[in-house]
């Protein structure tokens, strides 16, 4: 898929109406983790940087459902916006309306306006095609950089481009040009890691990663409805019953595709689900009654490694183990350090596994870290994601 960029469409003197991802955590009104803020900044500067252009931002905060509530005000977001822009910027009081246009209309060249919370609006999320109009209204082109939100068919991501001259972003094309490889033909070996709590969350991407890559890991707490189809033992570990089918399934697949399929061989486990609990090396596959597996054991990681380290492309979704407790973290730290020194393309998509190689300190070292919890998710799967294919070039 090819889709037209920023760098395709003339902005000389134009409003140009911005569709970033600034759905960032705050604690009392203050944003805790301005990483969205950042990955929207490269294309943000190359619109200011063009000629007398003028930047109309819009995003979505939260759930407000529809309802204007001052916790999802993005009026919270504007004091870092305008500390890492470096320019001043202009609050305006909704996204749409006559108050919002007199804000635009005494603008000039070079400003910076930033448009109220989207979801103030329920016809945003149901994509209603007035409210798309309404929101093109204040712009001459549209650039939407938001592919966090690119899974879903809203109005400022889909229904918009149906009245503007629109166009993908930096960060969007950065996560398109990495995506794209891995579902059509991905070098090989083609390493897939899968690791975080539930089958019941990850079936489309294992169903669609069986048809391209060499190998699957699977770790986390889906691992264990895998061993337990296999015969082992589990203990109290994580079981999703209604998932014994789909899991022999894909172990059935795997085997008629010739994808090696490799599953945790020993664990750390504890005797109950606490980040105070006591860590026990369970030297085996099989888990003892009174254990529930919490991480992925020493022998675990040297497999993993192993595997890891020869691919030419890698891409990982969720966590090893319950990394957000410190006792049980090893495993993701160290298959996020393997990744990092993989010399392979390696590509980290998906919320906790994005989280915990930014915690780790090893996301410079990834080719490409998604900014998209679900749409990466989504996008693995090979489900269409609107939001680009809004922007694909016919």
């Amino acid at each position: 898929m090819k889709i037209r960029t920023v760098k395709d469409i003339e902005l000389t003197g134009k409003k140009c109406l911005v569709r970033v991802d600034f759905n960032v955590p705050l604690k009392d009104g203050v944003v805790t983790d301005d990483t969205r803020i950042r990955a929207a900044l490269p294309t943000l500067q190359y619109i200011l940087g063009q000629k007398d252009t003028t930047l109309i931002l819009m995003s979505h905060l939260g759930r407000p459902k529809g309802e204007v509530k001052k916790e999802f005000s993005l009026q919270q977001v504007k004091p870092k916006l305008e500390e890492l822009l470096g320019k001043k910027v202009t609050m305006a009081p909704d996204c749409v309306g006559p108050e919002v246009k007199a804000v635009i209309s005494s603008s000039a060249p070079g400003d910076v306006i930033l448009l109220e919370n989207l979801r103030f609006h329920s016809e945003e999320t149901k994509n209603v095609s007035s409210f798309a109009e309404e929101l093109a209204t204040n712009g001459d082109v549209f650039i939407n950089d938001a592919f966090g939100t690119a899974h879903r068919a809203h109005a400022s991501t889909e229904g918009i481009t149906h009245f503007l001259p629109s166009a993908g972003g930096f960060l969007i094309e950065k996560e398109v040009r990495f995506f794209e490889p891995l579902l059509s033909n991905p070098e090989k070996p083609f390493v897939a890691i899968v690791g975080g709590a539930k089958v019941s969350s990850k079936i489309g991407v294992l169903e669609s990663l069986l048809n391209r890559s060499t190998t699957l890991i699977i770790a986390g707490g889906m691992a264990y409805t895998f061993l337990k189809v296999q015969g082992y033992t589990i203990g109290k570990s994580l079981f999703e019953s209604d998932f014994v089918e789909t899991a022999k399934e894909v172990l059935k697949k795997a085997e008629e595709r010739g994808v090696e399929i490799l599953l945790p061989v020993d664990h750390i486990g504890a005797e109950e689900f606490s980040a105070d609990a006591d860590a026990v090396i369970v030297e085996s596959t099989d888990i003892p009654d009174n254990l529930m597996g919490m991480d992925i054991g020493p022998k675990t990681v040297t497999l993993f490694k192993n595997v890891i380290k020869k691919a030419k492309s890698l891409v990982w979704n969720g966590p090893m183990g319950v990394f957000e407790f410190e006792t049980f973290s090893k495993g993701t730290i160290a298959i996020a350090e393997s990744v990092a020194e993989c010399s392979g393309t390696t590509v980290v998509g998906g919320g906790d596994s994005v989280a915990a190689v930014n915690k780790f300190g090893f996301a410079d070292k990834i080719d490409h870290v998604s900014t998209g919890g679900g749409a990466s998710l989504e996008y693995l799967e090979g489900k269409t994601l609107p939001g680009i294919a809004a922007l694909e070039e016919k």
